[in-house]
């Protein structure tokens, strides 16, 4: 959210600026008391709200690709043409400005009209769309094909007790005291109601009934679907350990989870994270800036090695022994006794609260069920349609040919589930678009941000330009020469410009 003290930037545009301002293809300036982004792409200039959507990100600091812009945080899309949030994480688009050239100069003095956004609109009109699932997958689903003009009955049915939220903010700001709870909801409660979308919570689904199209709830009641989009996501793996079920042993997956580590650790000293995960250290950094002192239990030789690395394993475990984390490193937690956990190693440490961070499981009773195919995850084509036509799967349970890696692969990463959500409505709707976004994740700790951009389950060589230690990086994992994957600190322009060279070879 922009802070209203903060001055306007830039020129005043209502009095013009030259073209010969731009170096580049931005420029950043203000009408009234609200930034601006003038935007030169080929022969026209556009005008734009100058921040993204989502958390504010400067798209100025972003790359421009045709008519859209990236933002250079989390990579979110806009239609310049439109302000539309084409890509997810965004979802809400930003204000279009009047760009008006005279002479030598270019002024900005009101706002457009927003104009509709760009979509085919549906091509199939099905009368009733049935969406398991109220996390990222499920929900944007749900808002896209209100937005792609589908005026059929939605229902959303989720097993959660609050509508969706955030979930990437419960391990990070707001863990750690520094977000509000009001920042948490994707959308207001009013939302659903207004977008005809009847979002039940608290429920489960028991059955469903591919060949009568019923969706068959817990504590009765049917509900009929033309179409069926499965986001059950994943669940959190519990440890199989004596006393991990006390009261004080926590995971993190939902809004109720995080408002109980939050209740816990009022007046602790002392916490145990089991796991050296994304989520266990951003739980660490969360937990540090409550002044607790942690401790990370996990068994491999380096954190998140697996993933990005041993130097950056490396970085990451000497960032948080700077804010003071403790490392047990190749040891387990066997035991939990009380407040005191007994280790593989034989060491004993005592502790306020755990939390266990040590994986997920994608949630596939119902794709079981139904008899979907199945590998690892629910097997889709490359329109997220399952082996039986007409049900989708996005998301955390979603197996997808991915055209990048050329491989199958299986993501759990939130902005991949926002986007599969989104696709899978325009295909649910008849669109037949092929899902070939590239893999994308950001994780961050303390101060320092890591973003990644691709998949690489395995590599044969890491490419390092920069500084790790220095917090300026670029780290190319490859394999047989192709790049699979990229992942950065603090150069978001060449994380953005690696994403879309991975998608330019996708279309050679």
């Amino acid at each position: 959210m922009a802070d209203e003290q903060t001055p306007p930037a830039g020129p005043d545009l209502t009095q013009g600026v030259l073209l010969n301002d731009f170096s580049g293809q931005t420029l950043v300036g203000h009408v009234g008391d609200q930034d601006v982004l003038l935007v030169s792409s080929g022969p026209e200039i556009f005008a734009i709200d100058a921040h993204c959507s989502h958390y504010h990100g400067p798209l100025a600091e972003g790359l421009v690709v045709g008519e859209s812009i990236r933002c250079p945080w989390h990579h979110a899309c806009f239609d310049l043409r439109t302000g539309e949030a084409t890509r997810a994480p965004a979802l809400t688009p930003l204000a279009v400005w009047q760009a008006e050239r005279e002479g030598d100069r270019i002024f900005v003095r009101q706002n457009r009209e927003q104009p509709k956004p760009r979509g085919r609109g549906p091509v199939d009109t099905p009368g009733k769309i049935v969406i398991i699932g109220g996390g990222a997958a499920g929900f944007a689903a749900a808002e896209m094909l209100r937005r792609q003009e589908f005026r059929g009955s939605i229902f959303m049915i989720s097993n959660d007790a609050a509508p969706p939220v955030d979930r990437p903010n419960l391990s990070k700001d707001y863990l750690a005291g520094s977000a509000p709870e009001d920042w948490l909801p994707l959308r207001p409660e009013n939302f659903y109601a207004e977008a005809g979308i009847d979002l039940r919570l608290n429920s489960n689904v028991t059955l469903i009934d591919s060949k009568a199209r019923n969706v068959v709830l817990a504590g009765g009641g049917t509900i009929p679907y033309d179409r069926l989009l499965l986001a059950t996501g994943a669940e959190p793996v519990r440890l199989p350990i004596p006393g991990a079920d006390q009261q004080h042993v926590h995971v993190l997956r939902s809004l109720a989870d995080c408002r109980a580590i939050i209740g816990s650790i009022n007046g602790a000293r002392r916490a145990i994270v089991i796991g050296a995960s994304f989520i266990g250290l951003e739980v660490a950094a969360a937990l540090r800036a409550h002044d607790i002192e942690v401790h990370v239990v996990a068994p491999e030789q380096r954190p998140m090695e697996r993933v990005l690395g041993p130097d950056m394993g490396d970085f990451v475990r000497a960032l948080h022994e700077e804010h003071g984390v403790i490392f047990h490193l190749e040891d387990t937690v066997v035991t939990i006794d009380g407040k005191r956990a007994t280790l593989k190693s034989g060491g004993v440490l005592e502790a306020d609260v755990v939390v266990v961070g040590v994986g997920v499981r994608p949630r596939l009773t119902l794709a079981e069920q139904m008899g979907l195919a199945l590998d690892r995850g629910v097997a889709v084509n490359a329109h997220l349609e399952t082996s039986i036509p007409g049900i989708y799967a996005a998301g955390d349970i979603a197996r997808w040919p991915d055209p990048h890696s050329q491989e199958n692969v299986r993501v759990e990463h939130w902005v991949v589930a926002e986007r599969q959500g989104q696709s899978a409505a325009r295909n649910m709707l008849g669109q037949r678009e092929v899902f070939d976004a590239v893999p994308f994740f950001w994780s961050q700790h303390y101060d320092v941000p890591i973003n990644y951009v691709g998949h690489a389950e395995k590599w044969d060589e890491i490419a390092i330009e920069g500084d790790i230690a220095g917090r300026d990086c670029l780290l190319k994992y490859k394999g047989k020469g192709r790049v699979l994957a990229v992942a950065s600190i603090y150069r978001d322009l060449a994380s953005l410009q690696a994403e879309f060279a991975m998608e330019q070879e996708m279309t050679r």
